[in-house]
């Protein structure tokens, strides 16, 4: 299950979320959608990176029995400039980041792995057909 947490004026359906997380992991999640000012302050408060990103990370630290995997924040900010950006949906950018997110959740780490985050990205975005925008500007 993701328990959403949408703390943005924008109306979202997250049932497509839902499956490729499904797919992912049995675990739940916490998806957090938020505007640039706040995930400065998260940036800031947790990377001491004092600047908006696309999305954070937080994996719960034990792995127990039905605990969650953790937290997903993501700037609504960020994806509607970059769904303009790269002429595609609000929607399929929100879930290239959600892919993004929830693949750290589960240790993948693209600034330390041998591109196997990248890989399982690509996996991803085309199973779900999603636009290639997050592998070119990843590349």
């Amino acid at each position: 299950m993701i328990d959403f947490d949408n703390q943005t004026k924008i109306d979202i359906d997250v049932s497509s979320l839902e499956i490729i997380k499904n797919e992912l992991s049995s675990k739940d999640i916490e998806l957090i959608l938020v505007y640039n000012d706040e995930i400065q302050t998260l940036n800031k408060e947790h990377r001491n990176i004092d600047k908006a990103t696309d999305v954070l990370s937080f994996p719960l630290e034990y792995d127990m029995p039905n605990m969650p995997l953790g937290s997903i924040v993501i700037s609504v900010d960020f994806v509607e400039d970059k769904a303009k950006e790269y002429n595609h949906s609000f929607l399929d950018e929100l879930t290239l980041l959600f892919i993004h997110g929830m693949l750290h959740l589960l240790g993948y780490d693209h600034e330390v792995d041998k591109g196997e985050h990248r890989k399982k990205e690509e996996e991803l975005i085309k199973k779900y057909n999603l636009p290639n925008s997050l592998i070119v500007r990843n590349s």
